[in-house]
């Protein structure tokens, strides 16, 4: 059975999981540890607990449970003392307050979602993501980095604070790997904080496992603005150190005008501007669905996506060759 190890932050890494589970390939899922906003936050700060939203999707993702388990661990208050915040991120946080392990933890909600896999955090240091503007502004979380629209205006780094080292259980994870997919997200919040933490460069350079890359739908509005295919990944290979990609996943589908529309003051839709040689995937893995919007949830996010069954399907054709 070939081993497919994703990397990213919880969304992306939802959305690819989630198309994946149903295929017969041994799945493990690296996920960011940058997470500091809404629910997460919260939790972080006032329980030191380390933070548990992107570790939950990745979770539900994988969960060959009851809709209802799945749901439950998604549910989010609207209103009382715990407003805003998820059952299942409150749920890992007792866990690892009671176990004394983030990693237990995840291992226990494992076993109560029946999970097809493994989530593993890339690293088990509390950190705190940070990047210093070329302006002299320092942005302080990935909620100040996600919320920021100057960064396209040139910084000079983004680095965690402490410097942390890897999760050994992440590295073993990549080089044993058949093939590491990148999962789709926020370049800034939920892929390069993967590439922040020491040792991970470096297995992903010297890993025999294939890299494949899924480019994203749309640009943010003053982070990424007019970002083509192969800025996307020039940006990604400043962390790495070189271009270790074997395979490129570029969308060719054509979102309904008036998508488009609604989304314009967010971001534009990215252009491939990659030759299409071999390793260029350009083919049409666009949802062509509205994903039900929940209280609490931002609209904007919801409007084009990735489809989970044909972004899988593109990858399985890749994994069938190896």
């Amino acid at each position: 059975m070939k081993k497919v190890v994703t990397i990213g932050g919880g969304t992306g890494n939802f959305v690819v999981l989630s198309g994946l589970k149903s295929y017969d390939v041994e799945l493990s899922v690296i996920v960011s540890m940058a997470d500091d906003g809404g629910s997460t936050g919260i939790l972080r700060d006032e329980l030191g607990v380390l933070p548990p939203g992107d570790v939950r999707q990745c979770l539900v993702a994988l969960s060959d449970s009851s809709r209802l388990m799945r749901s439950l661990m998604n549910y989010r208050f609207d209103t009382g003392s715990l407003c805003g915040h998820s059952f299942g991120n409150i749920f890992l946080s007792a866990l690892e307050k009671t176990t004394g392990s983030f990693e237990k933890a995840v291992e226990e909600v494992g076993k109560v979602l029946s999970i097809k896999g493994k989530v593993i955090p890339v690293t088990t240091h509390l950190v705190k993501l940070k990047m210093l503007l070329r302006n002299g502004k320092l942005l302080e979380g990935e909620k100040d980095i996600h919320s920021s629209t100057d960064i396209c205006k040139g910084f000079d780094s983004i680095y965690l604070e402490p410097f942390p080292k890897a999760n050994p259980r992440a590295i073993d994870e990549l080089m044993n790997a058949d093939l590491i997919v990148f999962s789709p997200g926020g370049i800034y919040t939920s892929i390069i904080p993967n590439l922040l933490v020491e040792g991970i460069p470096k297995a992903l350079r010297e890993t025999k496992a294939k890299k494949l890359f899924v480019v994203n739908l749309v640009n943010k509005h003053g982070q990424t603005p007019n970002f083509k295919a192969g800025d996307y990944l020039r940006e990604v290979q400043k962390f790495i150190g070189k271009d270790i990609f074997d395979f490129v996943i570029v969308n060719s589908g054509k979102a309904p005008k008036e998508l488009v529309a609604r989304y314009a003051a967010e971001g534009s839709v990215v252009e491939n501007d990659l030759v299409k040689d071999s390793r260029v995937i350009f083919t049409d893995v666009l949802s062509n669905e509205l994903k039900e919007v929940q209280k609490g949830d931002s609209l904007v996010r919801n409007l084009i996506r990735h489809d989970p069954k044909k972004l899988a399907k593109v990858i399985m054709e890749k994994v069938n060759e190896l």
